[in-house]
């Protein structure tokens, strides 16, 4: 982006998506995408009949502008009604429901693109909004209250991620609704509270070198507390990233997306990394990220989630100082399973940017240089791995026909190699063979043993599969 092709422009922005989209999916692909075909071929003639244009598409998520605000939410008004009147006739867990955002506010243009605060928060808008509703902020609100017959449920200030100042959410109603909250006023007490607010501020320059003071004293005891030192360098934490498929069975892949991150990040000799091994025992429930900066003795914590649906994917990722728990940046990665090395990239060099990690020219090439350009074959190597990482005999045998299948789709994928020739050795050793279905011979055992090291010379294989 250069400033010869960029100007800004005041623009209604309108995010959409559809609620509970992994989901249909998972229950039927071929019939979501159908009904989600249907839903275009009717929204797209509604949004230029109101001078919308469709700036961006994303599987579910469409990002439309319109030059005027009113426009944009009598469209969304439309929208919203004529697919009710679609799903009338519907079971409920069949409704393609959709959630809006709207925002009025300046974009930087870039040829047919549109970026900025704008847009964004007309994102988390969306993010906010029920199935079937539509959000507005409140300068969309100012601009339409005289001029639109309608009604609105005030939501409040709400503070959002990546955006400065909280926003204030609105909530058109339906014809006929009723707000679902108390609409905020300014009643004796909050007026009370108002009022001691300001006169504390009034307090506030004469404090701020002890506000300071005490700060220092505040991260010094946090640092005290870490179970571990702190590296001289940015330490961080990759924890395992939820799955959100909507499928248990896509776990493995949620977990290959972290493990790569790990194993990227690992390679940078600027950025200290905890080991899959530690970071994964955070599993599960949410977790305390200051707590877990404690126990691994890390300044950053990485948390994620991984929606895959048909060939699509959506990574949403969030890098956190863990001493204070305070975001540093998230960001929503949308790609196409081809996309995948790419979207794992993008995220990667967020967090050399976002920590200030400065790389020579073969640590730059190394973070963006995937190990197989293949994703059927980077597929087939996730869903061997994990059955690898629990080391039984009967997941071994599981983990086999997986890594070979990775290596018959890409004879040069290292990784895949290198478990191959880790699973060999631990066989070996472990005197798996018999569940391999092998005996116990010593040709069997030699056998194994040149297998793993055939494997070896073809990867890089973990410094736990080379002994002997």
């Amino acid at each position: 982006m250069t400033a010869e092709n960029t100007k800004r422009r005041l623009s209604a922005i309108v995010a959409i998506d559809v609620a509970g989209y992994s989901r249909l999916m998972g229950a039927d692909e071929e019939g979501t995408l159908a009904t989600l075909k249907a839903h275009r071929a009717v929204i797209d003639p509604i949004s230029r009949q109101h001078g919308g244009r469709i700036v961006g598409t994303a599987g579910d998520g469409l990002l439309l502008e319109f030059p005027s605000v009113v426009e944009a939410v009598t469209f969304a008004m439309s929208m919203q009604a004529v697919i009710a009147e679609r799903n009338s006739e519907i079971p409920d867990d069949q409704k393609m429901l959709y959630r809006i955002g709207i925002n009025l506010g300046d974009v930087l243009v870039d040829g047919d693109d549109i970026f900025g605060d704008g847009v964004n928060v007309a994102a988390r808008l969306e993010g906010l909004a029920e199935p079937g509703s539509i959000c507005i902020s409140r300068t969309v609100r100012d601009n339409v209250r005289d001029r639109m017959d309608i009604n609105m449920e005030d939501l409040g200030e709400v503070k959002v991620k990546n955006i400065v100042r909280p926003v204030w959410v609105f909530r058109v109603l339906a014809e006929g609704e009723a707000p679902t909250t108390v609409r905020r006023q300014m009643s004796a007490k909050k007026m009370l509270a108002v009022t001691t607010v300001v006169l504390t501020a009034i307090f506030v320059s004469f404090g701020f070198w002890y506000w300071q003071s005490w700060v220092k004293q505040v991260e010094s005891a946090l640092v005290e507390r870490m179970a571990f030192p702190l590296p001289d360098i940015p330490s961080i934490a990759v924890l395992p990233f939820q799955n959100m498929s909507g499928d248990p069975e896509q776990a493995y892949f949620a977990d290959g997306m972290a493990e790569d991150i790990i194993t990227d990040l690992s390679k940078l000799s600027g950025l200290f990394v905890i080991a899959r091994n530690s970071s994964f025992q955070y599993r599960g429930d949410r977790v305390d990220v200051t707590k877990v900066g404690r126990e691994l003795g890390v300044k950053y914590v990485l948390e994620g989630s991984v929606r895959r649906a048909s060939d699509k994917v959506r990574i949403n990722a969030q890098l956190i100082d863990a001493r204070s728990g305070g975001h540093i940046w998230a960001e929503r990665y949308d790609g196409s399973l081809a996309d995948v090395f790419r979207l794992q990239d993008k995220v990667s060099e967020k967090i050399v940017e976002a920590l200030s990690i400065n790389l020579g020219a073969v640590e730059r090439a190394a973070l963006t240089r995937p190990d197989t350009t293949s994703a059927e074959a980077h597929d087939a190597f996730l869903k061997g791995w994990q059955y690898y990482v629990k080391t039984t005999a009967e997941d071994f045998k599981k983990a086999i026909p997986l890594f070979e299948r990775a290596i018959e789709l890409d004879p040069n994928y290292g990784r895949a190699h290198a478990a191959l020739a880790s699973l060999y050795h631990f066989s070996w050793v472990r005197r798996f063979q018999i569940a391999l279905g092998a005996d116990l011979g010593g040709i069997t055992r030699v056998s194994l043993r040149l297998k793993a090291d055939s494997h070896i010379k073809k990867g890089t294989c973990p410094a736990d599969c080379t002994g002997t």
